[in-house]
């Protein structure tokens, strides 16, 4: 079996109390990596080149930080999270940015290999 990672973007809120009290652009707004609707397939864990950046600066680092851990399961064929979602092959996560959070999806993609991969996927379904 191989496997790839989508990761989706649910929504991107927008907490402008917060920032006109925190933040030193206090009109900050909305996240500009992500909107609603975004998707990104993986089939092996990103890098990150000079600058830190991801996917050429599509992939904000700090929200990366917040899903690596579970596209890195979902790229090993592993449970992405076990017991906590109804589905353990997929996961729900959020940026760290409390005054514009990310919400994202991140699930594996089985892609069957063979026939018993696929009678494996059957058996899940």
């Amino acid at each position: 079996m191989k496997y790839q990672c989508k990761i989706t973007v649910l929504e991107a809120k927008t907490f402008p109390e917060y920032q006109e009290k925190y933040l030193a652009d206090p009109k900050a707004g909305v996240c500009p990596y992500f909107k609603a609707g975004d998707t990104f397939l993986l089939d092996q864990p990103l890098e990150t080149d000079e600058s830190g950046q991801l996917m050429n600066g599509a992939f904000c680092s700090e929200a990366w930080y917040s899903v690596v851990r579970y596209v890195n399961h979902a790229l090993q064929g592993e449970p992405v999270v076990e017991g906590w979602t109804n589905d353990d092959r997929m996961m729900i996560a959020c940026c760290t940015d409390g005054t514009r959070p990310v919400i994202f999806k991140v699930e594996r993609i089985d892609i069957p290999e063979n026939a018993d991969d696929e009678e494996q996927l059957a058996k899940q379904s």
